[in-house]
């Protein structure tokens, strides 16, 4: 008998063992799942941030890059996402559309579910197809073609306005301020710069202003004499330009040389300070039609502190629009990791951003933006105009 229970206790305490062995196994590996499971919850957020770092518009991606840096920066700072942090994945189209294609492939291939871009129009629309079709979220801070967000896409939303809100803007100071005899239009033949020309081709005709012709240059050209000599030949006393600084630099200096005392007015695609190293001063006094100053904003000046400091310059409008874009998916990401949910939530709710609060329509474009109208002066700053 005490054989027995001497068994007896032996084989009991060998299953306590045994069961304190599973529960210390299954205890190791619920904390190894949990480590791992906290690692997977730590994972960076990667944001793919895309536009013309290299070619002739290249300032523009410089000023995104700045404004997506500073925002990640600080967002990073206060936390992160739900304690995850926000990484850059910087990505070159030059605006070029077929660069732009092959882009918006790597960014699918690199399996990142949020864009932040393109920049130019151009550019923008062909890389949306794709984006569009692979359940990426796309915030653009800078195309303003209308068709952009006209044909029905659920994941794109952009943090600028419109041509045809920039158009009106541009004709309506035309012809209540600058009351010009005989105006010239000219476009670069792209899908941003020839838009808005015809968006204030059309303003000044509901105006009837006198439009003396409407016409395109090459992109890329450098050698403007023959236009010149038309806006001469032709007695041009305004002329508004669609498309970006290099062309119009060219045209403002070149026209300045040849005597002629013309108008000229731009949209935002020529507001940068590359346009005054190459008109000179020939650059002051030009018109331009861009976002306000929200360099100048008060609030924003921790902001624009903090990118002098890094030796960059918080002037530029896309600077402000791509930091915006970033606060735009900040909110969207607090609320769900699907873009498709992102997109929702940020058309049906107000976000508030260095910009001020945005709301996006069903089409994903921006609520009561306004442009505003600006003197460019030849050291590359620009003040309202009056």
């Amino acid at each position: 008998m005490l054989k027995n229970n001497i068994t007896t206790h032996v084989i009991t305490r060998r299953m306590g063992i045994l069961r304190m062995n599973i529960k210390g196994k299954a205890l190791l590996a619920g904390c190894i799942a949990l480590a791992f499971s906290n690692m997977a919850l730590a994972e960076d957020i990667k944001v793919a941030v895309v536009g013309a770092m290299s070619g002739p518009v290249a300032q523009y991606g410089d000023q995104e890059f700045t404004g997506a840096e500073q925002a990640v920066a600080d967002i990073n700072a206060k936390g992160g996402i739900k304690g995850n942090k926000l990484q850059i994945v910087k990505y070159d189209d030059a605006c070029d559309p077929k660069q732009a294609v092959a882009v918006a492939n790597k960014v699918v291939n690199d399996g990142i579910k949020y864009v932040i871009g393109h920049l130019c129009s151009s550019s923008t629309q062909p890389a949306s197809d794709i984006y569009e079709d692979e359940g990426i979220l796309m915030i653009t801070p800078a195309a303003t073609a209308p068709e952009l967000t006209a044909r029905g896409y659920q994941l794109i939303l952009r943090t600028t306005g419109l041509d045809s809100d920039q158009g009106p803007t541009a004709a309506k100071y035309i012809l209540e301020k600058v009351k010009p005899q005989r105006i010239a239009i000219v476009h670069d033949k792209q899908q941003y710069g020839e838009g808005l020309a015809r968006a204030v081709q059309d303003g000044l005709k509901k105006g009837n202003a006198n439009v003396v012709f409407f016409d395109g240059i090459t992109a890329g050209e450098k050698d403007f004499s023959t236009l010149v000599a038309r806006l001469k030949k032709e007695n041009i006393d305004f002329v508004y330009y669609g498309g970006y600084h290099p062309e119009m630099g060219q045209i403002l200096r070149q026209a300045r040389a040849a005597g002629l005392k013309t108008q000229f007015m731009g949209p935002e695609g020529v507001a940068n300070v590359s346009l005054s190293n190459i008109a000179g001063e020939s650059a002051e006094g030009l018109l331009v039609t861009k976002p306000k100053n929200y360099d100048q904003v008060p609030a924003n000046k921790p902001i624009v502190d903090a990118i002098k400091a890094k030796k960059q310059d918080p002037s530029g409008a896309f600077v402000w629009t791509t930091y915006a874009a970033l606060q735009s998916l900040q909110a969207g990401l607090n609320q769900s990791d699907d873009p498709a949910e992102i997109a929702k939530y940020l058309k049906a709710n107000s976000v508030d951003t260095v910009m001020g609060p945005l709301t996006w329509d069903e089409k994903g474009d921006l609520k009561g933006f306004e442009f505003g109208v600006f003197d460019w002066h030849a050291n590359g700053t620009a003040t309202d105009a009056k």
